[in-house]
């Protein structure tokens, strides 16, 4: 009996402690745009009017196991919800995980900035001259915040980059400037920068990165931590028109979807479609926003009872929506 259970030992401890070059990606959680998380709105919204909304916009996601053994490989493929991969396909060998994982988070901060964009693009908010994110230390710390938008250097009106540009390069390393700026909650100010010096130029450096974008005097924040990518943009704006519009875009519906977006409108495709179909339609979703480019491996998921309608931008989310919750037609995968 000894002799037999040697074997039946070594395979045992092989399963729990020898690990495999594979990631299992699965259904993650799905969050309510429209709704709250740890207390806070999910899309949050200062300084104007918000209308009520009802029903659910979900963002989605897809979960990752990193790390797992061999009987936790087998027991998750045999589930039939997981996927198994190569975890160089997930975390490139010349890349560290943290170098990823922070990549990842940028991708998701920056998918918040291009959701608001697009979303104030869509409401027609003329475009300003606007601050994305200021150096600190540099030039311009302590005097200019994100989000300000820029109207005039040293007296000059300044109505796009281009022209915002120009003034900089007419400058030099030591030069002080004088920018009249808006910020959010309707404040105006004047503000005088003393310019440093790049390597990178030969011009003065103000210390901040600014860029043509639809601007509004209230403020948009986006509560949701520990999630990465860019997935979540296309939900992200539909909520924030959702709160900003009479009506409800849904039709008091529970849709999900997925897809980034770009600060134009323009819905790019996205990883793992359909574990994130699954999660949805288990969460409750009957509705689910599809990148076109996302339809053919979309339609592979056969959730019964989950309509997949087709975007290629978010006006086309919009009206497809308003059209679906109206009982019309809308383009489906």
């Amino acid at each position: 009996m000894l002799v037999a259970l040697v074997p039946i030992v070594a395979f045992g401890l092989l399963l729990s402690a020898v690990p495999v070059p594979f990631v299992a990606l699965g259904p993650g959680p799905t969050f309510d745009t429209l709704g709250e998380v740890e207390g806070k709105q999910v899309v949050d919204i200062e300084g104007t009017e918000v209308q009520k909304t009802s029903g659910h916009l979900n963002m989605t996601t897809v979960s990752q196991s990193d790390g797992i053994s061999l009987g936790q490989a087998m027991v998750l493929w045999l589930s039939g919800r997981d996927q198994l991969v190569p975890r160089a396909l997930v975390y490139p060998p010349d890349k560290s995980k943290d170098e990823i994982d922070e990549g990842n988070t940028k991708d998701f901060q920056s998918s918040e900035d291009n959701a608001e964009y697009a979303a104030l693009s869509f409401l027609k908010y003329p475009a300003a001259v606007t601050v994305e994110s200021v150096t600190d230390p540099g030039p311009s710390a302590g005097k200019l915040k994100t989000g300000d938008a820029i109207d005039m250097v040293n007296d000059k009106p300044v109505a796009n980059l281009e022209e915002f540009t120009a003034l900089l390069k007419a400058t030099k390393p030591g030069d002080q400037i004088v920018i009249d700026y808006r910020r959010k909650g309707g404040d105006l100010g004047t503000t005088t920068v003393t310019l440093g010096d790049n390597p990178d130029r030969d011009y003065g450096f103000l210390g901040t990165g600014v860029r043509d974008a639809p601007w509004a005097d209230f403020t948009i924040d986006f509560n949701l931590a520990n999630i990465g990518g860019p997935s979540a943009g296309l939900m992200f704006s539909l909520a924030v028109i959702d709160k900003l519009t009479t009506g409800d875009l849904n039709g008091g519906k529970f849709v999900a979807g997925t897809g980034t977006i770009t600060a134009d409108g323009k819905v790019g495709p996205i990883g793992g479609i359909t574990h994130k179909m699954l999660a949805a339609h288990e969460a409750g979703a009957t509705v689910f926003m599809v990148p076109a480019e996302n339809c053919a491996e979309a339609k592979t998921a056969h959730e019964d009872g989950l309509t997949m309608i087709k975007v290629n931008t978010l006006t086309d989310a919009v009206e497809s929506l308003k059209s679906y919750s109206a009982d019309g037609e809308a383009p489906t995968c």
